[in-house]
């Protein structure tokens, strides 16, 4: 399996400037609809409650991050470091922007949602680059010192450019978002399901374009990224689920949080990874990008199969009045 992904590491995937482009524009929208359902009375509600907000909140940027450091090391026998460094890339990110959609459909807190992807949204800015820094020079110290005969390269990302790109393309959104959802709200109401409906069509017909032109290499590897990406997002969906329950959330609450941590913005991670400045052309980082894509597939499969399961056994009324 290991030589296996040290092929697929060294592979560059065929990825244009303008795909690139497009790219960073369809995560642009897609943050931008995310601010449109996000109001001032969400962040009131943290300050009123704080309690499942601060769950979700060290659910998603705590626990997530150091198990999947923990996961990697366990795994490293068998995956290479750069497999490794995408998927605390993906941990490092903030909740996807269909997170929202699929807790409505699994009869969870919508609103606790809302809230936490808001708080997510905010947080990235600062705690994806520290994250992802912080455990991926962890994890190289790590190898180095186990197998000092096969030094891996030194994780040398400029974190001022990590965080300036996060900033672009989720700060600037953001803060567009939620500034047009002050001063229109009429028109808000009009426009924000057909953008996130656009948006996610988008980032769908993305994935779909950069797999086709890298067709033969997703054929020969996929099994291989599969099974982790299958392992690395049931322990997130676990995490989730493990904490609200033993911080004694209700069902609801704890549907949210299971959803909230376990469905990640890998498309920011592709946006990262095909950004020249940060990551230079190079480094060998084609298992980090089908690490992110792959996620961005499955972990929206993997919620909607969840969603599928728990909207059959929907929680007590009580639960969703209780945030």
């Amino acid at each position: 399996m290991k030589e296996a992904l040290q092929v697929l590491d060294s592979i560059r995937l065929n990825f244009s400037e303008q795909g690139l482009f497009v790219l960073n524009i369809t995560i642009a929208l897609i943050m931008f609809g995310v601010a449109l359902e996000i109001k001032l009375e969400h962040f009131r509600n943290i300050w009123n409650n704080k309690r499942y907000p601060v769950i979700g909140f060290i659910s998603q940027f705590l626990l997530l991050p150091v198990l999947t450091f923990l996961f990697c090391i366990v795994m490293s026998k068998w995956i290479t470091p750069t497999i490794a460094m995408g998927m605390i890339l993906v941990a490092s990110c903030p909740g996807g922007n269909i997170s929202n959609f699929i807790t409505a459909l699994a009869k969870g807190h919508a609103a606790l949602s809302v809230t936490l992807t808001a708080i997510a949204t905010i947080a990235a800015i600062v705690l994806t680059p520290l994250n992802f820094l912080f455990w991926g020079r962890l994890y190289t110290r790590y190898i180095n010192m186990v197998n000092p005969e096969s030094i891996v390269r030194p994780l040398e990302i400029s974190p001022v450019d990590v965080f300036t790109t996060v900033f672009i393309i989720i700060g600037i959104p953001l803060v567009l978002g939620m500034l047009f959802n002050s001063f229109f709200p009429k028109l808000t109401l009009k426009v924000k399901k057909p953008i996130k409906t656009i948006s996610i069509l988008a980032f769908a017909g993305m994935l779909v374009a950069a797999f086709s032109a890298n067709a033969n290499y997703f054929v020969k590897y996929i099994k291989f990224i599969f099974l982790l990406v299958l392992l690395h997002n049931g322990i997130a969906l676990l995490t989730g689920y493990t904490f609200a329950r033993l911080n004694r959330c209700n069902d609801a609450v704890r549907r949210t949080i299971t959803i909230e941590t376990g469905i990640q913005n890998s498309a920011l991670a592709l946006v990262l990874l095909f950004n020249p400045n940060i990551f230079p052309l190079d480094l060998q980082n084609g298992g980090m990008a089908f690490i992110a894509a792959w996620w961005g597939i499955w972990h929206i499969l993997a919620g909607l199969t969840i969603a599928a399961v728990w909207s059959r056994n929907p929680p007590p009324r009580k639960d969703l009045a209780a945030t």
